[in-house]
């Protein structure tokens, strides 16, 4: 048996030679396009055609896409957010999705207390005054007492809730779903509405998965709600904030700040405003880095990819009925 496999997950390409022996003893052919961080819809189209499977970061997998890839049986998903995949057209196409869930919990939300002491101790100012020769001692302010509003108590919520806690923040906390008693209990979380969140927190940070009702989640009148002094942390989809209505309040001061590791458009823009603005910590989609945790994707990735391909063809096939003559 052999199968054809687009592979296009940027973190994958780069070290394919240690699984490509693997993958060819298991009948796999290997295709691989040029990827810059990801492939759009145009780009997916003519590539689709004959392949069997893919794994893929955050690649546009569309209705049309799928309606091009006849013999497209399982797309196995480089990491944990499958929202570039339409999973109802992928469905109604008979093909597998498979992701990572719990990938890189622990290095997103390392990333988040980092930000979060770097604008509390503003570390990333004074570097820049000391180089740009100046001596100012700067007023900073310690975490203990500070409010935190984490938005998406999830697994990479819970585990930012964990981190701030022996900081003595108080942590307030806004998800949609339910969040399990006993992780209140533990950790002394309060929920609380998203707009009162907003209006009590020192520091917000956003963890949600992207979905419609998320897609522009901060805009004009959450940032509003905010304290000219508090901060914002995004290291979940780009398009859960408006990057423009964030402009903005950034270059009116406000709000304090930003941290952003994802945007609406990647990679960022050369022209990008936000790009000018000092206030503005930026990174490209790179909170999930570890050497460890990459590996385990890989090999988690590669499973599913082998999984979700012997499955499809062990499957039975299901004759259709004949057509009734006149």
């Amino acid at each position: 048996m052999t199968w054809r496999v687009l592979i296009s997950a940027p973190y994958l390409l780069p070290v394919l030679g240690e699984f490509r022996s693997r993958l060819e003893a298991e009948g796999v052919e290997i295709v691989t396009p040029a990827v810059r961080e990801r492939l759009n819809e145009v780009d997916l189209l003519p590539l689709v055609e004959t392949i069997d499977g893919a794994i893929c970061g955050d690649d546009q997998f569309t209705k049309r896409v799928f309606n091009a890839a006849p013999r497209l049986k399982v797309i196995s998903k480089w990491g944990t957010g499958i929202n570039s995949i339409d999973t109802v057209a992928a469905a109604k196409a008979g093909v597998r999705v498979f992701n990572t869930p719990d990938a890189f919990t622990d290095p997103v939300a390392d990333t988040v207390l980092g930000y979060i002491l770097a604008f509390a101790r503003r570390l990333p100012k004074m570097d820049h005054d000391i180089r740009q020769g100046l001596w100012e001692k700067l007023e900073a302010r310690a975490l203990r007492g500070s409010t935190l509003g984490v938005i998406g108590v999830g697994n990479i919520g819970k585990a930012v809730v964990r981190r701030a806690q022996p900081f003595g923040m108080i942590v307030l906390g806004y998800d949609p779903v339910p969040v399990p008693s006993s992780f209140i209990e533990e950790t002394g979380i309060k929920l609380d509405p998203l707009d009162s969140l907003l209006g009590k927190s020192d520091f917000v940070t956003l963890l949600c998965d992207l979905n419609a009702s998320s897609f522009h989640m901060i805009g004009v009148n959450e940032l509003q709600k905010m304290q000219p002094s508090a901060y914002i942390i995004n290291t979940s989809r780009g398009p859960v904030i408006d990057e423009p209505a964030l402009v903005e309040a950034l270059r009116e001061c406000r709000i304090a700040g930003a941290a952003l590791d994802v945007f609406e458009v990647e990679p960022l823009p050369d022209d990008s405003p936000l790009r000018s603005l000092e206030n503005c910590l930026l990174a490209p989609h790179n909170s999930n880095s570890d050497p460890d945790c990459r590996r385990k994707v890989h090999e988690s990735t590669i499973e599913n990819l082998l999984k979700g391909l012997r499955e499809a063809d062990n499957e039975p096939l299901v004759k259709k009925p004949k057509a009734r003559s006149g």
